[in-house]
This record gives structure tokens, C-alpha cells and sequence, in this order.
């Protein structure tokens, strides 16, 4: 059997997933709708503090009076919305489009010191202990936007954690990354320590996930998308686990080869060049993905989760279901159930991968699992546990979708 990478002209169109058309227009416009999400996010993040701000200054306008507490209240409001509007000014410049990168030689340990020695003083006047575990490793990078991303990095775990915030820095295994793990519990201890505390509510959920996904989560987020650095996110029981991998890392490790910035190496801007354009220039719209379940809460999760992307989804509920589409024409991923697993699915494999070498499957797995990247598993393909599709699964995808380009 032979497969193509594009339909046959005669060939109508796959039909996408979801019965909503106005749900596929979104899929297909990843920098719309997701800016969009995020200007939402910020008008309600600047709005909520300065309503409760307008409140008391209406009160005391009335009154003539304000308390030491009120007072205190007063100017924490106020201080948020300012925050979140400098958070805002900080996306507007990534979402611009219009950023001339440069690539040195940085120092990722001593810059990493560096932020922690800065924000000791956070760390010490809330009792937080910083446990590091940090190998020196150096980088290609921007040094601006590095230094971005590990200050935002550190405004998000602070600003989260209810234990204290252990960083490690090392290597993925070949070939080498520098890959930067952040841990805390964004749970209460005491939470945590009760025997049902694994049991979240559906309310408790949804408000710990709007607190991971804040205004700092999204512009860490973007940072690190800037610099080609891969964000994985992964939450679990109260536990909240980054990482950071840095593709382009230097090693003078015997054994091991430097990695250069790029293989074709940008060059640096000079004052007759364009500006860099980000990556947000170019997105993943177009790239095709197919969802391979028979369960239809498994598809509506995987769904709610890469809507942002930008990629046009289709589905099959059976194997055979996907060597059909895939005859018809290879989408660029396949995210499939661990369950369907069997000699048919063996099959669609070996076909898919004599096609294309390098095609990205994504595995689910109903069981706990440590998300793992194709680069680091033996038969190529990537792995995630069902309970880290919300959080880590886009990040998997921008990853596997863009590692032959």
C-alpha cells in the first residue's frame, strides 16, 4: 500500500470532527483565537482589581473614612491591575511579530544564580526555600528573552506554591538538552496530606487550573515558545512539575558534540536587516492531526485541549477507520488510544512509518505516566497519561510536529 501526504485531487475533503462549524473556524486560526483567549484574560485580570479598587474609593468618597486594612486592600488592588497590565505590555511585544533575536553563548547555570540571588529576598520574606540541584550547562540563546523566561518562571512558581520550589538542571539523555525542572506543590500541605486529597472536586480543579493558567503562566509560555525552548507542563494531586528543554545546548563533555544554534544559523541583525519575525510568524495551522479513539470523552478532552493550536483534527473510531483516512491522505500526527493497541494497529504503523520515517504518534495512556517525547523512547513514539493531556499534550505536539522542519 502506498500512502500519500496529500489527498488525491478527485478526493473530497476529510470531514472534520466536530459537527460545529464555527469550532473548526477556530481550530484554524491558532494566533486569533489565541491571542483573543489571552486579551480576555488580561481585560478580566486588569478589570476584577480595579472594580474591587473603585469599590472602596467609592465608599470612602461617601464616607470620608478608610481603615489601615482598607487601605492595605486599596493599594493591593491597585498594585494587581498594574501588574497585569505590564504583563500584558510584555505579550503585546511577543505577539508582535516583530523581535530580532540574537544567539550567544549564555551561561544557563550562572544566569539561573544569577535570578535566584536576585529574588532572594521574595523567597526569604515568604519563608520559601529554593532546593537547586543545578549542572553547569551552557546554551544558545537570546540572552534578553532567557532572562525573560527564568524571572517569569520564578513570578509563577512564587506566586503558586504552597511548599518549596525545587529546581534541577541536567541533561536529557542523547542526544543532550539542557532540560530545567521546576517543582512545588500548588496544593495546601495540609490538602495534600489528607487520605481523599488525590479526589479533587471539579470546582477545586477548575480553580487550580485557572490559577497554573495565569496572565505569568502566559507569558512564560510565550517566552519560551519565542525561544524555541519547549514548555511541559504536568499537574498532578497537588503537585505541579515544568520543564524546560533548551535545543540548542553546548557541551564540551568528552564524547559529545557541541550543538550549534541552528543548522543553518540565523544571522545577526544588523541595522540595514529586517527584524526577526517570531514564531508566532508561523504557526501550526494547516498541520493535520487525527484523533484515534473509541471513546468519545477520551476525543472531547483531546479536543478541548489542542483547540489553541490551530491544527485541523479529524477522527477514527477504529484502526481500520484510520488506514482508510490515512490511504486517502497521512495527516502529520496520530494521537491515539493506548487501547487500540493490537496486529491492526502494528499494521497502520509499519505503513505510516515506511512512508514517513519521521511521523509523530502520540500514545494516551489511562494510567499514570511520565510524559515522554519521541526522542526518548525506544520505538520512537511519544507517551502521555490520560490526566496530563490538558496540560502537557500541546506542548508535546509543538514539539513533534516540528521536529523534522
Amino acid at each position: 500500500m502506498v500512502m500519500s501526504s496529500q489527498p488525491p485531487a478527485n478526493a473530497p475533503p476529510p470531514a472534520p470532527l466536530s459537527a460545529s462549524s464555527a469550532a473548526n473556524d477556530l481550530a484554524r486560526q491558532p494566533n486569533e483565537v489565541q491571542w483573543a483567549a489571552i486579551l480576555q484574560q488580561l481585560g478580566a485580570e486588569i478589570a476584577g482589581p480595579l472594580s474591587t479598587a473603585l469599590e472602596r474609593i467609592q465608599a470612602l468618597v461617601e464616607t470620608g473614612q478608610i481603615d489601615r486594612q482598607g487601605l492595605r486592600q486599596l493599594q493591593e488592588s491597585v498594585a494587581q491591575a498594574r501588574s497585569a497590565g505590564m504583563l500584558g505590555q510584555q505579550l503585546a511585544r511577543l505577539a508582535s511579530g516583530q523581535l530580532s533575536l540574537t544567539r550567544e553563548r549564555l551561561h544557563l547555570t550562572q544566569m539561573l544564580r544569577g535570578v535566584l540571588t536576585q529574588r532572594s529576598g521574595d523567597t526569604q520574606a515568604r519563608g520559601i526555600q529554593v532546593r537547586q540541584v543545578l549542572r553547569p550547562i551552557e546554551v544558545i540563546a537570546d540572552g534578553a528573552l532567557l532572562f525573560s523566561l527564568l524571572n517569569t518562571m520564578m513570578d509563577w512558581a512564587l506566586a503558586l506554591t504552597h511548599s518549596s520550589i525545587d529546581l534541577r538542571l541536567d541533561l536529557t539523555p542523547w542526544p543532550a538538552k539542557a532540560r530545567l525542572m521546576c517543582r512545588f506543590a500548588h496544593r495546601s500541605l495540609d490538602l495534600l496530606e489528607e487520605p481523599r486529597s488525590g479526589e479533587a472536586t471539579p470546582e477545586r480543579g477548575a480553580q487550580e487550573l485557572n490559577a497554573l493558567n495565569s496572565l505569568t503562566w502566559r507569558l512564560l509560555e510565550q517566552n519560551a515558545i519565542t525561544l524555541g525552548v519547549l514548555p511541559l507542563r504536568e499537574s498532578a494531586a497537588g503537585i505541579t512539575v515544568l520543564t524546560l528543554e533548551f535545543p540548542h545546548t553546548v557541551s564540551d563533555e568528552p564524547g559529545m558534540s557541541t550543538r550549534q544554534a541552528s543548522p543553518n544559523p540565523t544571522p545577526t541583525p544588523t541595522q540595514n536587516s529586517e527584524p526577526a519575525p517570531s514564531i508566532h510568524s508561523h504557526p501550526l495551522a494547516g498541520q493535520h492531526l487525527l484523533i484515534l479513539t473509541a471513546r468519545r470523552d477520551l476525543r472531547a478532552q483531546i479536543l478541548a485541549a489542542v483547540q489553541h493550536l490551530g491544527l485541523i483534527v479529524d477522527a477514527a473510531e477504529t484502526v481500520e477507520d484510520a488506514l482508510q483516512f490515512c490511504v486517502e491522505g497521512l495527516p502529520h500526527a496520530i494521537v491515539f488510544d493506548a487501547a487500540q493497541r493490537g496486529t491492526a494497529f502494528d499494521h497502520l504503523h509499519d505503513e505510516v512509518m515506511r512512508e514517513v520515517p519521521d511521523f509523530s504518534f502520540v500514545e494516551v495512556l489511562a494510567h499514570e505516566q511520565q510524559t515522554q517525547l519521541s526522542t526518548a523512547t525506544a520505538d520512537g513514539m511519544a507517551r502521555i497519561s490520560r490526566h496530563y493531556i490538558t496540560d502537557a499534550l500541546p506542548s508535546v505536539l509543538m514539539f513533534e510536529l516540528s521536529k523534522g522542519h
